[in-house]
């Protein structure tokens, strides 16, 4: 079997608490995580930890965590960005540095599934990388302003945090003429796990057992929201990458344009969107629905 060469850039905060407002962090990084390691046409070189969903500090040691208990085989973890890039002050990390290594060695997938700090800081330091890059699969992008990122049926939206914490990071990817693949709330929107998949979880292996546990207090916040189950955003990146068949894509052309916050009702507040069409832009593939029969496959392939 041919294997996919693979990276995976994350901010996992399965089970953490909310540094900065009451509640629980996102878990989809572990089941997009725990996929992976499953995949039997994966090999995966390294996983480097980025801020995000939680700080650097908690991202990092749960990678650990991860790639020390629930992988089948030794998979080395760095630390990577704990901020956005700041163009005037530019360092590099353990993790840039590794995956230039890596690189160097082997042309590989990334998927970064938190914000693209790492992906633009290696871009910054090693330009001449690019080319080494076969795509980078990220969970970021809409096809208009107005399309609201909705978290159940009681009017909040959420922000399209990954981009929106480091837009600098995808207007690297888009100068340096990286492929970039968007897996944005449009396909995820449309995927569920509920209790009784965290059941059937929960009778599984100790990955399993662990993301049906951390997963609990997550679910709740959603049920909360009126939902009956979370939308597991990462996941799509992940398989898209294990399988692309069962994704549904079209390629579109991306660019940044500003227009109103729609996460909060101050008409002055304003902010950067990730837009994609048949406009003029950055050529993209763009994930936007899944193959019928696909939550069985999902869950099989978490339950492998």
């Amino acid at each position: 079997m041919t294997k996919k060469h693979v990276w995976i850039d994350s901010d996992l905060s399965v089970g953490m608490e909310r540094e900065n407002r009451p509640g629980y962090s996102d878990v989809d990084d572990g089941y997009a995580i725990l996929q992976l390691f499953r995949a039997e046409n994966v090999k995966i070189h390294g996983i480097s930890a980025v801020f995000g969903n939680t700080s650097i500090k908690n991202a990092f040691p749960l990678c650990q965590k991860m790639a020390s208990e629930f992988a089948y085989e030794k998979i080395p973890v760095y630390k990577g960005a704990g901020e956005k890039i700041e163009l005037g002050k530019i360092k590099t990390n353990e993790a840039v540095e590794a995956l230039a290594e890596a690189l160097k060695n082997q042309k590989l997938i990334i998927m970064a599934i938190g914000p693209a700090t790492n992906v633009g800081l290696l871009l910054l330091k090693y330009p001449e990388l690019s080319s080494k890059i076969e795509e980078v699969v990220l969970v970021a992008g809409r096809r208009k302003p107005t399309d609201n990122f909705a978290i159940g049926n009681k009017g909040r939206n959420a922000g399209d945090a990954n981009f929106d914490m480091d837009v600098e990071s995808f207007r690297l990817m888009f100068q340096h003429k990286v492929a970039v693949v968007l897996c944005p709330f449009e396909i995820s929107s449309k995927v569920w796990i509920k209790q009784n998949d965290l059941d059937q979880q929960a009778a599984g292996d100790a990955g399993n057992k662990w993301l049906a546990s951390e997963s609990k207090n997550w679910l709740q916040q959603w049920k909360d929201q009126g939902a009956d189950g979370f939308n597991p955003f990462d996941v799509l990146a992940s398989h898209y990458i294990i399988n692309p068949n069962d994704i549904i894509s079209e390629k579109l052309n991306a660019r940044i344009e500003i227009h109103p916050n729609d996460t909060v009702s101050d008409e002055n507040d304003f902010k950067d969107y990730l837009l994609c069409d048949k406009n003029q832009g950055y050529p993209v593939t763009y994930c936007y629905d899944v193959a019928e029969g696909y939550h069985e496959k999902l869950m099989k392939s978490l339950n492998a």
